[in-house]
Parts: structure tokens; sequence; C-alpha cells
């Protein structure tokens, strides 16, 4: 029997929480570090940028806000809230992931915990206007959000993704207000829909989380697409990154029947997606899919395969069949939901080397987002010693390789519309314009504009410029760096690709939220395409 035996998440203030580590895992094929420009979307296994360029997330776990204390845990130490996101932008985590419960999005929750002499700013908030205040300096620090429903409530973690005190229409009404609050805030880019998804009761017995079972009431698969499409509904542009189970089954083996042959093959809560390839999450919006599993050490549990005499040559195979073929057969990302250990144990310091050494160095590795910058998580400890301020320097080494630190604002408005060009216009009707419009869903739609430089010369740098009627906003935008002024959007040519040459033709593709419109008054370098 393979399972967590674990709780994650304190609920008193000193009291040790959670012992959770994610991961975004992605491969990245972009030049430059940070976390790209504008919403992300995803391209075969890759999360890519609103210019097409690779992105890969190095994060770290700031837990809190799903304990009782309804806000992020050490706010009550001397090092201020501000003071703790630049040691975390500082060493190179480009991404927060931040554990929420639905208690702390109720009417009147209270955030408690808060240190008044060194974080008098946050004094008498809500937990959700802290929480806006962490997004927006987070976001000028050019890192990026994930939220994660962590918990229905403070007590503790459900194996479904609703109880008799939270149901799941209440689950689905939270994540579309998020989605709603956050709109156009391009630092927060996506929902880790419910955290660590698993097993409970004896099979056939089952009564926890399975997967492809088809049981309305217990296949995580199937509730991972109600709420993700119900996210992407009000917001298209956002990811929705989706965990495993422990068990497909939902249900434990029974372990005193002496009988084997029946045993399922079991995993770390919200890390077994072995069954996602044939059972695959649907969304409606194409290419916002992320599937995020959780891994661990022997300081959350002892699993079997830390004993086999091959190890650490046996851990591949294994996180191939549970998450990484999705990743090495181009079906989607890989979000490494949640890792970490105390490190006591030579064993798992050879678990973190050779797990960090399977996501790949450099952009072309996969994401993650580490388990956990509190110090304060039993089973793991954190980046940040016990005064939230100083790190913890062996854990750090062995990360400090992968990490791509946060380069430029998250939020902050891309190139301007009004920006000038190094070269002059091209003669008026010298070029063209062709529009594809390539899906549409309740609320948006995509497409893709395609204009050609028909003139004599190359363009450099180029840039085109379009109208939507009044309602219609930009979501995304890729193969140019797309931004939105009023009714007129601007799709600025990429760094890498600034030269449109004479007969040559860029694709501009994009999403929009509002009545599907075809873009109006192309220009290309101010003057109007044919």
């Amino acid at each position: 029997m393979k399972h967590r035996s674990w709780l994650a998440g304190s609920t008193a203030l000193a009291t040790a929480a959670v012992a959770t580590a994610i991961a975004l895992a992605q491969p990245a094929a972009a030049a430059a570090g940070g976390t790209g420009t504008g919403y992300l979307h995803t391209n075969g296994n890759k999360i890519v940028d609103s210019t097409g360029a690779t992105v890969r997330l190095t994060g770290i776990n700031w837990f809190g806000m799903e304990t009782d204390n309804k806000t992020f845990h050490g706010l009550w130490s001397s090092n201020p809230w501000k003071g703790q996101i630049d040691t975390m932008a500082s060493l190179g985590y480009n991404t927060l992931r931040v554990p929420f419960s639905d208690d702390a999005l109720k009417p009147g929750a209270t955030a408690t915990g808060i240190n008044d002499f060194t974080n008098p700013d946050l004094v008498g908030l809500s937990p959700l206007q802290i929480l806006d205040k962490v997004i927006a300096y987070a976001g000028d620090k050019g890192m990026r959000i994930i939220l994660d429903r962590h918990r229905p409530t403070a007590a503790g973690q459900s194996p479904l993704w609703y109880t008799s005190a939270v149901s799941e229409s209440t689950w689905l009404a939270n994540w579309k207000s998020l989605a709603q609050r956050y709109a156009g805030n391009t630092t927060v880019i996506g929902a880790d829909l419910h955290n660590e998804p698993h097993a409970e009761g004896t099979n056939p017995a089952a009564t926890g989380a399975c997967w492809g079972c088809g049981d309305t009431a217990r296949d995580w698969r199937l509730a991972a697409e109600r709420a993700g499409n119900a996210i992407l509904s009000v917001q298209p542009n956002w990811l929705i990154f989706v965990e495993g189970v422990s068990c497909p089954s939902g249900g434990l083996s029974n372990t005193w029947d002496n009988d084997t042959s029946n045993d399922e093959d079991c995993g770390w809560w919200g890390g077994n997606l072995s069954k996602a390839g044939q059972y695959p999450v649907r969304l409606d919006v194409p290419n916002r899919l992320v599937y995020s599993p959780h891994e661990y050490a022997t300081s959350v549990y002892h699993q079997a395969w830390f004993d086999d005499p091959a190890y650490p040559a046996n851990m591949p195979a294994i996180w191939d069949k549970y998450w990484g073929y999705l990743y090495k057969q181009n079906i989607a990302p890989i979000m490494m939901g949640e890792f970490g250990s105390t490190l006591q144990a030579n064993v798992d310091k050879i678990w973190l080397q050779e797990l960090l050494k399977y996501t790949g160095t450099g952009v072309d590795g996969m994401s993650f987002t580490y388990w956990s910058w509190n110090p304060n998580s039993g089973d793991t400890g954190g980046i940040a010693n016990d005064d939230w301020t100083t790190v913890n320097q062996a854990k750090q080494a062995i990360i400090q390789p992968y990490l791509i630190p946060p380069a430029g604002g998250g939020t902050g408005p891309q190139p301007s519309a009004s920006a000038s060009v190094s070269t002059p216009p091209v003669p008026a009707g010298a070029c063209t314009v062709t529009y594809r419009q390539d899906n549409s869903w309740q609320g948006g739609f995509q497409g893709q504009l395609t204009v050609k430089n028909s003139g004599g010369a190359a363009v450099n740098p180029w840039q085109v410029t379009w109208t939507w009627p009044s309602g219609v906003t930009l979501g995304s935008g890729w193969n140019a760096t797309v931004t939105q002024t009023g009714g007129t959007v601007t799709a600025a040519a990429p760094s890498y690709s600034p030269s449109l040459a004479a007969g040559a033709s860029v694709a501009v593709g994009f999403t929009a939220n509002g009545t599907a419109s075809a873009p109006a008054t192309v220009k290309l370098n101010g003057v109007t395409c044919s």
C-alpha cells in the first residue's frame, strides 16, 4: 500500500504546517530568463508566453492562507512581507504558488498572526486584500502567481474536492469569483483546482478520488473538467493546473487479505497521473491544461521504492510511469505541483538531486514550485530558516542551478502602442491582410491575423495595429508583443524577429474576451492594409 499519510498545513501560529511542494513542469526555449510576456498558454508539452517564447516557471510555495490564520505565515516575524518576497525573487524563484482554503474567501474572513510593527500596511486588511498586495508586489518583481485551492476549510485536506460543509457549487463559484477578481492582471496565471485528491476507503468500497472511473461523485478527472471549464468561461486566459490522485480506483488495497494480485499501484497524494493518458482532461478552451503531480521524499513517507537496491537508478522509470510520460510524449506540460524534504537523510538528498536532474537544466527544463518557503512545514521544513529571513543553504545549493530568476514586471503594460519605428512606413497599399477565426466559446474567441509586407523593402521593426468594437478586449497574444489601449490593439515585433522582409508575412495569434469580431482597420507601421 503506497499512500501519503500526513496532512498539509498548520492550524496554529507556531505549529508545523503542511509538507507540500509544487512544481510547474515545462520545457523552455527562450534565450532569456523571467516569466515571459502577457498571459501564458500551452503548446504541446511547453508553456509559452504571448509572444510564443517558452517559459520555465521555477517557483516556491508560501502557505498559510489555507490555515486558521487565513493569510501567509511568517507575517508575525521581524522580516516584513516585502522583504520575504524580495529574498524569494533574488534567489531565483520566479513564481509563487499560494495555497488557500474556501474559509479565507468568506465575507468577513479575518487574517490573524500579523506583526503590526513590521507589517503595519497589512493591519485590518481582509485575507483577499492582503493577497491583492502580495500579487501586486510579486508582479512588480516579475514573478507570477498560481492560486491553489488547498483545502475546503482550514480544518484540513480532503480526498474529494467537496465536503459536507463545502459543496461542489461553492467550489466552482469561488473559483469563478477569483478568476473575475484578477481578470486582466497577468501576474496571476492560473488555478490549481484542488490540492492532492486521494484515495479513501478500502476497495471495493472506495470513497476517495478516482481517475477515469466514471462516477461523477468521485471521478477527479470529470470534476477537473467541470471546474476548469467554469473558470475558463469567465477567464479564458488562465492555465488550469490539474493534480493527479493517489490510487486510480479511489480506494486503498486490502493489506490484510494476503492477496497482492489485485493490489493497485498507488502513489503520492496528487501524484498519480498514470491514467491521464487514457482519460485526459478535456477543456473547452485549447492550450490551457497543465498536469501538476506532487513528489516527496522519506521525510514525508517512506515509499517502498526508496529501498530498491537499484536506488536511485530506479526513480526515473517511476516518475515516467506516474507523470513523466505526459511530458515525454508531448501530451501536455507538467507542473510538478509539490516536492520537498527536510534533507536530514542522505537518501533524501540524493532524491532531490536526482529529481531536479530529471526535470532538466536551464530554460529547456520542466517547471516547478518547491515546497516551501515556510520553515514551519513539519515534514519538509523550508527554504527560509526559522527567522523567516536567512536561507537554508543546503537546500538552496541543490535547487539553485535549476532556477530562472524573474525578469521585468509581470503586470506592467507591454511596449506602447505609440512606440516609434526606426524606418519610414511602407508605402500605402503595400500590405495585405487575412483573418482566420480558430475557435470560440462563451465569452471569448481565438483568431489569427496574417499581414503580408507586399512593399519593395523590409520593415524593421514592424508593428501591426487594428481596432475592435467596444466590449472586445485582448486576452493573450503570440508571435508578437500584443497590447491593447482603448479600442486599438498593437502587435509589436518581438526582439528575436524584428524585421519583416519584402514579400514576407507574419501571423499574429490571439485570444480575446467578448463577442467574436474580426480585426478592423489593420495597419502595418501606420499604413492601412488591403
